[in-house]
Formats: C-alpha cells, sequence, structure tokens
C-alpha cells in the first residue's frame, strides 16, 4: 500500500490494528485511485487479521486528517463515465462499510481538518476524538462545488442529525469547529492542542475500545429513532412540502446538487441503510459527470487556489506588509475601504476636503461595528480598537509616512491629478500610490505622478464591506515590486485579488457594462422591460440590468460615456456609441431618470416604509411595442454571450492574462452566475466549437457585440484549461 500504513500491536493487552493515512508527495491525504485500491487492500488485511484484532484506529500522519476527494481527478472524467464513477463510489464504500460493520470498535483521531471525503472518512469511527484547536475545520461543502457527499456522508448525517438538523450541513455546506461537532454529537471527545495532544488522543481511544468492545453506530441498534422523525412524521411531512420550493427560489433551478441532496435525505430515510448509501452513489455519479460541478470545482476549488497562492503576483519580490495607508476621499468608497483596513490591523489616515467629511466618512465604520457589538458578534473593546485605527483629517500632512495612498475621489481625470500631486510626497521611502477608479486608464492617471512606475490602480467595488474582489491594474510603467505590493496589501485586507492590464474600463467594468448595455439596448427594441430583467434572475445574474444600472446610476454612466467619448476625439479616434446609449441618455437628460441615488430610474423607489420597488410604469409607453419579436432563450443567452464574449476579447487583448482571474473576477466583480463557473468556464463548459456557433448566430441576429475575431478564437482556445 502506497497510501496507508497499517500495523497491528498488542497494547494493553489488546490487539489493536492502527491504519494511518499518509499520502506519498502530497500536503495533505486524498480519496485518490490508489488511495481507493488501498482501502480495498487494508480491508482484505483487516478481515486476515479480524480475529486477534480487538480495535481499530484511523489516523493521520499528515498535519491536517484528510482533504478529501482528488478533484483533478473528477475534472477529467465524462458522461460516457458515469457507470464507472458509480461503480467506484459503490467500491469505496463497501470497504469503508466493512470496516465499521466488522464487530470492533473504530476510533477516528482527529488530529487536524477534515473536509468532504475526508469528513466520510472520520465518519467511519463509531467514536471520534478531536484535536481542539481554532484553525481546525469540519464538514462536507461538497455542495459548494456541485456535488454532493457520496461516500457516505448525506446518509450517515441525516441519521445522526435528523433532516432538520442535517439540512444546514448537507444542502448548504455549512462547516463547524471541533466545538460544534462536539455539541452536535458528531465529536465525542476533545483534547487540548499541544505537544501531546496525539498521544492523549491515543490514551482516550484505547480506554474507550476497552469500554465498548462491540461498539456500532447508532442506527445499527435496533429500535433507533432518527432525531426529529422520519418523511412521515407529521412535523417532518409539513416542512418537506414547502423545501423543495425553498431549494429552487434560491436556486433558480440552475444548481442540482442542493436538490439532489435533499432528495437523498429524504429518501434514504424511507429504506434501510444499504439501499440508501445506493441512492447516494447513483446521486454522486450523474453529479460527477454532469457540467455544472465541473464548472463550479474548476472555479471555486483550483481558481481560488491560484489566487489564494499568488498565481498572479510577480515572483521574486520580497513580502509587503503595510502598517499605515492613507485614503484620498472619505465618500462611500473610501469610507469602506477605511473599514476594511482598521478591521485588520492597519493604521489608517482618511483624508477629505473638511474635517466634517472626514469625521462623517469614519462614522460608517462606528455604524458597522455598533450593529455587530449591539448582536454580540463584537465587543466594545474590539470596537474601540477598530475605530481608535482611523484618523479622519483634512490635512494633508497627516498623510505623511504611508506606505500607500489610494485615492478615491470622484470620477475626474483633473481632481485625481491635483490629489495625485498634493499626497504623494507623503509617501514613506518606498512607497506607492494607487487609485480606485473604476474606468479611467491608469497609465494616463499616471502621468500626474513624479514616480509612474510606482502608480498602480486597485479598483473595489461597492459596498467595500461586503465584496470580496479586488482588481488590480498595472499601468504600462507600473514595476513588478508595485504590482505584488498591492497583491499583498489586497491579501492583508482579507479581499480577493485579481490582476488586470491598463485599459478602457479594465477588465470588469468593461464587462459589466456590456451587461447593462445590452439589458438597455433590448429595451430601445420594444421587448418589455419585465421580460429582460426576469430574463436576467433566470439566467442567474443577482438582478435584471435595468436594475442593477439603477443602482449604480445611470447619469454616472452618460459620465463615463462622455469622458470617452472627449478621450477618443482627443486621441484622434472615432467613436461608435453602443445601442444601449441613447436610451440611457435619453433617461437622464430627457426623462430626468437618473437612478435610485436621484430618486428614480427604470425603476420607482416608493418612499413608505417596506414598499418594494416596481418597474417605471412609463416604460412600456414609451418604449414597448407591440410587433418585437423576441424570446426568452435569446434574451438569457443574450446577457451571458455578451459579457463571455467581452471577456474573451479582454484575454485576446492582453488586458486579462489568466482565465482563474477572468472567471473570479466576473462572478464575485460583475455577478456572473456561479453555477456556470465564470465567463470563460462558460465557454468551456459549452464546448468551444457551441459556443463558436451560438455566438456567431447572435451576432448575425444582434449585432457585432457578439462577433468573435480569429485573435478572440484563438485566444479561447490558448487558454482552455487542461486537467
Amino acid at each position: 500500500m502506497k497510501t496507508i500504513q497499517y500495523s497491528l500491536e498488542n497494547i494493553n493487552g489488546m490487539g489493536i490494528a492502527t491504519i494511518t493515512f499518509d499520502e506519498p508527495n502530497s500536503p495533505v491525504n486524498t480519496m485518490c485511485l490508489q488511495w481507493q485500491d488501498d482501502m480495498a487492500d487494508v480491508a482484505a488485511q483487516v478481515a486476515q487479521d479480524k480475529d486477534a484484532i480487538q480495535g481499530i484506529l484511523l489516523a493521520s500522519a499528515k498535519s491536517t486528517f484528510f482533504a478529501g476527494a482528488d478533484l483533478k481527478a473528477t475534472m477529467r472524467i465524462t458522461p460516457a463515465d458515469a457507470q464507472k464513477v458509480y461503480a467506484e463510489i459503490e467500491r469505496l464504500k463497501k470497504n469503508m462499510r466493512f470496516l465499521e460493520t466488522l464487530g470492533k470498535p473504530v476510533v477516528s483521531l482527529l488530529n487536524g481538518t477534515a473536509l468532504g471525503g475526508g469528513w466520510e472518512v472520520a465518519l467511519i469511527g463509531h467514536h471520534r476524538i478531536a484535536i481542539d484547536s481554532p484553525k481546525t475545520q469540519f464538514g462536507l461543502p461538497e455542495v459548494t462545488l456541485g456535488l454532493l457527499p457520496g461516500a457516505s456522508g448525506v446518509t450517515k448525517m441525516t441519521r445522526h442529525l435528523g433532516l432538520m438538523g442535517a439540512q444546514p450541513y448537507l444542502v448548504e455546506g455549512k462547516l463547524f469547529s471541533p466545538a460544534d461537532a462536539k455539541g452536535l454529537g458528531l465529536v465525542h471527545d476533545l483534547v487540548a492542542p499541544g505537544d501531546n495532544a496525539a498521544a492523549e488522543m491515543k490514551t482516550r481511544a484505547l480506554a474507550w475500545i476497552a469500554a465498548n468492545p462491540s461498539a456500532q453506530h447508532p442506527w445499527e441498534a435496533k429500535g433507533y429513532k432518527v432525531p426529529g422523525g422520519l418523511p412521515s412524521s407529521p412535523a417532518v411531512a409539513q416542512m418537506l412540502v414547502v423545501a423543495p420550493a425553498m431549494i429552487k427560489k434560491q436556486t433558480r433551478g440552475l444548481y442540482p446538487a442542493p436538490e439532489a441532496i435533499m432528495a437523498c435525505m429524504v429518501e434514504g430515510l424511507q429504506v434501510d441503510i444499504e439501499t440508501a448509501l445506493r441512492l447516494e452513489s447513483r446521486a454522486l455519479a450523474k453529479l460527477m459527470t454532469g457540467t455544472n460541478a465541473k464548472a463550479m470545482i474548476n472555479t471555486f476549488f483550483f481558481n481560488l487556489n491560484a489566487i489564494k497562492s499568488g498565481q498572479s503576483r510577480p515572483k521574486d519580490v520580497p513580502r509587503f506588509k503595510p502598517t499605515k495607508v492613507g485614503l484620498l476621499g472619505a465618500g462611500m468608497m473610501g469610507a469602506g475601504i477605511a473599514y476594511s483596513q482598521a478591521s485588520k490591523g492597519i493604521a489608517t489616515v482618511l483624508k477629505d476636503v473638511s474635517q466634517e467629511k472626514a469625521d462623517l466618512g469614519k462614522s460608517y465604520s462606528a455604524k458597522i461595528t455598533q450593529g455587530r457589538v449591539d448582536k454580540g458578534r463584537m465587543t466594545a473593546d474590539k470596537q474601540a480598537e477598530i475605530l481608535a485605527r482611523i484618523q479622519p483629517t483634512a490635512k494633508v500632512d497627516d498623510l505623511q509616512g504611508c506606505d500607500l495612498i489610494i485615492e478615491a475621489v470622484f470620477e475626474n481625470r483633473e481632481l485625481k491629478a491635483r490629489v495625485t500631486k498634493e499626497s504623494e510626497p507623503m509617501l514613506a521611502p518606498g512607497g506607492f500610490f494607487a487609485s480606485n477608479t473604476s474606468t479611467l486608464p491608469i497609465t494616463g492617471l499616471a502621468t500626474a505622478s513624479s514616480a509612474p512606475e510606482k502608480f498602480i490602480g486597485i479598483h473595489f467595488f461597492s459596498p467595500v464591506d461586503k465584496m470580496q474582489l479586488v482588481e488590480i491594474i498595472r499601468g504600462k510603467q507600473t514595476d513588478d515590486e508595485t504590482v505584488a505590493r498591492a497583491y499583498d496589501y489586497v491579501q492583508a485586507i482579507g479581499k480577493m485579488p485579481i490582476v488586470v492590464n491598463d485599459s478602457r474600463g479594465f477588465f470588469t467594468s468593461r464587462v459589466f457594462g456590456t451587461f447593462v448595455m445590452e439589458g438597455i439596448a433590448m429595451l430601445g427594441e420594444g421587448i418589455p422591460a419585465a421580460a429582460i430583467e426576469n430574463a436576467g434572475i433566470q439566467c442567474g445574474m443577482p438582478v435584471g440590468p435595468l436594475a442593477v444600472i439603477d443602482e449604480t446610476s445611470l447619469s454616472l454612466s452618460v459620465h463615463v460615456m462622455d469622458q470617452t467619448q472627449a478621450d477618443y476625439a482627443a486621441e484622434g479616434k472615432t467613436y461608435t456609441p453602443s445601442p444601449g446609449e441613447a436610451i440611457a441618455r435619453r433617461m437622464v437628460t430627457e426623462l430626468g431618470r437618473a437612478g435610485r441615488a436621484a430618486g428614480g430610474g427604470f425603476y420607482e423607489y416608493p418612499a413608505e416604509k417596506g414598499a418594494k420597488k416596481f418597474l417605471w410604469p412609463q416604460l412600456k409607453p414609451l418604449f414597448e411595442k407591440a410587433d418585437a419579436q423576441w424570446n426568452i432563450t435569446d434574451l438569457k443567452d443574450r446577457l451571458l454571450f455578451r459579457q463571455a464574449v467581452e471577456t474573451a476579447r479582454c484575454l485576446s487583448e492582453n488586458v486579462l492574462t489568466t482565465v482563474h482571474d477572468a472567471n473570479i473576477g466576473s462572478i464575485f466583480g460583475i455577478g456572473f452566475p456561479a453555477w456556470t463557473g465564470g465567463a470563460m468556464q462558460f465557454i468551456y463548459g459549452m464546448g468551444i466549437e457551441a459556443f463558436e456557433a451560438r455566438a456567431a448566430e447572435l451576432a448575425q441576429k444582434f449585432g457585432a457585440g457578439f462577433a468573435l475575431t480569429d485573435a478572440v478564437k484563438a485566444a479561447i482556445r490558448k487558454y482552455q484549461p487542461q486537467y
């Protein structure tokens, strides 16, 4: 066996078989094919030694217990492999089941994190002992990757906790600590962390084995009752009437895993455990061979890990730890960035044109933290610490000694140049300057800097305290050290950085613009506004294009159009407006509908408390056409394809240089549907040829926004991930 060490020793007069997981050349244990083979071998060895065994210990030679499935292998599975996948799952479960039904007590020694398949391995043990470390996590997050816990996780967790109790941990993938696990009865004993923790776990395990020679899982005992009752009990049956509808409301039918998990939970309690385990295997094989799981694994595991591990960060640059950061502008963005920094221990200078405005910006942090104090999620002392780190000021001299200064003022080139020149001399030696612009090219803004190589774009999203993505924009003269330091800064405040090259709108604003403008163009074609908004929701966007442009401000969009047009004229280029621009301008200039902040845009916003917004009734007489030709499939495809095509163009133009930045940026920055795995994974999941054919069809019907040039097609193929 290559991934498992097996020993049989006489300890305290008992034959103790120790099964230690230790995958070679890997920092963690996974359910790789070799491990599955080794599990068959270890089961055979245990069967051979059965008469000499009084107890079995499951342990890990790694710093964690077990990491779960081999996801790279999952990415290589095709729909044709369904039967083979089912057989492999069943073989693995047969060996796991053999150990737990042998009639010998099994104890899992949880020295660290056990997630997914790792937690299912832990559940083999009749008794589970864990080291109570704050770093340790347990749980079954498979649903977040489009999968279900098919190595007995659904079946066992449902029998342990009941239908209602298990739902958060299976349908939602909620994780839990060792202490939480003890409270739930999923871990039976906790050991304090320390050098002797492993030895203490073993001592307690041996004592438990001696005291429980005929241990078994609770549900194997005659008369066992599932907590909360079976699906047939009145209270549970009442819940089951609404549960599928609640799941459908959340998933919009685009995520098959939650529905499959709920089906396995309910059906599994109506049959014996062996049948329940088979139902689970079938459901997992179906999900593993589908496109949704591949899309979500690719992005939420591999792409996210690429960002966390710094694959887009320039190499060979020492790590940077910011200690003092200045912010110019205490409006919504500056105030949000100030809170994000201060909550992570960074001294923050928040500057505005007056002390009053700067103080108002700081009050945003007071409001957020007070809400947490009131709910018992933060102590008053912790709140005071955070607020003490924010220094509101109207004096530029207070920025002296900052490692980094970020300007977050209005999107006006002259204003940005003025504050850059004024504050840049305050930087500490070796410090760097950043602009939080969302659209203005960084290379142009850097002309106001005395050190353009130390000038970079750091684009936050609103509201900053909730949005995890930050877009780092490298100007033409920005050096590697500055990019690396910006990357480190973003990670230091607990957010996800993507790195893009300079261009108008960069990546996220540029692609977001195509989404909203395509929606407005549809309105201009006479398509009902409600149909456009519903198409956005149905394809998986958080809200429809008209709703989101209202939130971000129609007047701001018009301002960006005007700025772009002026820049094109200055550069001697011809500006071609998109089909939706005329409607956007008309809404602002002629109809006085500039968006939510201005009182109304495409929607009306009633002043009454609790009243919901609704589409402006005048949209129907102003724009809707009775003879407009449309269908919901075209509307949904237009909204998704337009963004995916623009993302592929960003790759072909070297604005984007990696697929992981494209996918993570599109989901966390723009709201591209997570079920697709992101804008580029949407293309790869559909199949390149099928995507190109449909894009050509949309281009013929709806314009050049969907057209794919040879260069774009080449970029799509060049960046296709291989597993």
